[in-house]
């Protein structure tokens, strides 16, 4: 474990992602399984990995709010507000999703994002100069694991690479709070 990531960990990460690769990384909530969220076969490497219906839609993670117009056709205004107000991770669901893998837009058309500010999935955001899925490191309908060493056997064997940052961390983490945006500005809290 490192307390510190240092820069291989961080680089094999991305080389393995920009290969079309699914890694097991830390996240500013729980662990997370994640790949380039615009390479649609690395995507359903892993939806298969987690033995979920593609209908269920993943989330996907940013490094900054100026990275938000590429990924929709407009920006809700409001957005900046909560991101720059959130307390704890705030992950928004947007209307019009665009230039991301098509299995991870929803059927109305939109998509979650986080702006995640955890030190180093926010330098693989940067790094990657795309958004990557981020999705609980679990079997579908399995508990989530909180910190690493509850993920399971079957989730490490499958995955491409296995971030070393943060492994023995046990530091409690919160889950995001789930907002929806509608294009005419109506809010819709999912989850506080």
């Amino acid at each position: 474990m490192a307390n510190r990531f240092d820069s291989s960990d961080l680089e094999e990460a991305v080389r393995i992602m920009r290969n079309g690769g699914i890694i097991l990384y830390p996240t500013d909530t729980i662990w997370g399984i994640g790949c380039d969220a615009t390479n649609s076969e690395a995507v359903k490497k892993i939806y298969t990995l987690k033995q979920r219906s593609d209908s269920k839609a993943m989330l996907v993670l940013t490094d900054h709010d100026c990275k938000l117009p590429g990924l929709m056709r407009e920006v809700p205004e409001l957005a900046y507000d909560i991101i720059d107000m959130a307390i704890k991770p705030v992950t928004i669901i947007y209307p019009n999703a665009r230039n991301i893998a098509p299995e991870l837009i929803a059927s109305d058309g939109s998509v979650g994002i986080r702006i995640t500010k955890e030190e180093f999935s926010k330098a693989l955001c940067n790094k990657m100069r795309v958004p990557i899925v981020s999705t609980s490191a679990n079997i579908s309908g399995h508990p989530s694991p909180h910190f690493f060493h509850e993920i399971e056997e079957e989730i490490k064997a499958q995955v491409d690479y296995i971030v070393k940052y943060r492994q023995d961390d046990l530091t409690p983490s919160l889950p995001s709070q789930i907002i929806k945006l509608d294009v005419n500005g109506e809010v819709k809290v999912i989850r506080e």
